[in-house]
């Protein structure tokens, strides 16, 4: 029988997901030698090709393509073992290490950890604020537990590293300056706002989400001040600079204005937790998703 080396078959996944031997050492903490040379080894051992040249560049074979398909199954088992064996030793206790996007850390991971306080005292949450991306390159190396994101910025269900679950639905509602004309309007609609000054991200995901929620609504929207924190967006509508799209979930904490709900062609985004396949039965981290489902079932 082949032998299978746990230890390099990690690597040959990091290379997978990172692209680059370069960038597949940075991840590992090693050296780009020491990547190539691990992986040499593991070709040896399969008896297989793993790697050709292209260009400056390698790419993957078709068999190591064959060895990856067989190798999520294999890490998948192995994240089931550890969670049984932490279940086994600790029972009830336990480290969860959460990585989350900024609005969801105080409208989800707050309320969630602090039920957990009073329900499951021996579970410890560590929170870390990420972007999407990166909570998932923490995910998929081990740097944290629970990744909280958008399912638009999100892998697809179909990626084997992966449980992905279900949270919320989070309506978007309009941020109303004060004494605006349109405050008190029955109906309103998204494309009523198409001559209004806007205010949204520069750049990253949420100025994608406010940019194409208005381009549906069937207008282009103008941009008249930039701005990333919530915040900083809610004070510039308070101060009569412009309006703006709030998730549900930040939308309390305006003190002036108006928060509308829109009536129609109201857009949503989606947000769901994932932690490695096989780990969700993990005693520590079940709690902490049960946790964060029961929030998100408040908020609904």
């Amino acid at each position: 029988m082949t032998e299978w080396d746990i230890k390099k078959l990690r690597i040959l996944r990091t290379l997978a997901e990172q692209g680059t031997v370069t960038r597949a050492a940075e991840a590992l903490h090693m050296t780009p030698s020491a990547v190539s040379q691990q992986l040499t080894n593991l070709a040896r051992q399969l008896g297989v090709v793993l790697l050709e040249a292209e260009g400056r560049r390698v790419r993957l074979t078709d068999a190591a393509h064959l060895v990856l398909r067989h190798t999520e199954a294999v890490f998948a088992q192995l994240e089931r073992a550890d969670a049984e064996l932490a279940g086994y030793l600790a029972g009830d206790t336990g480290e969860v290490r959460v990585g989350a996007f900024s609005t969801a850390v105080p409208a989800l991971v707050v309320p969630a950890v602090a039920a957990l306080r009073r329900t499951h005292p021996g579970v410890e949450v560590r929170v870390r604020e990420t972007e999407a991306a990166e909570a998932y390159e923490l995910l998929s190396a081990g740097g944290v537990d629970l990744a909280l994101s958008l399912t638009a910025h999100a892998p697809t269900a179909r990626d084997p590293r992966f449980t992905r679950v279900a949270l919320l639905e989070d309506p978007l509602d309009v941020a109303l300056p004060p004494g605006h004309p349109l405050a008190a309007a029955p109906g309103l609609r998204l494309a009523d706002l198409s001559g209004d000054p806007w205010i949204y991200g520069g750049s990253g995901p949420w100025s994608e989400i406010a940019r194409s929620a208005c381009e549906a609504a069937g207008f282009v929207p103008e941009q008249a001040h930039s701005a990333s924190g919530w915040t900083a967006i809610l004070a510039m509508v308070e101060a009569g600079m412009g309006v703006a799209l709030v998730p549900r979930m930040v939308s309390s904490r305006a003190s002036g204005g108006t928060i509308r709900v829109l009536a129609h062609d109201r857009p949503t985004r989606h947000v769901i937790a994932a932690v490695r396949r096989g780990a969700e039965s993990a005693p520590a981290l079940s709690h902490v998703l049960a946790a964060l489902r029961e929030v998100a079932s408040a908020r609904r």
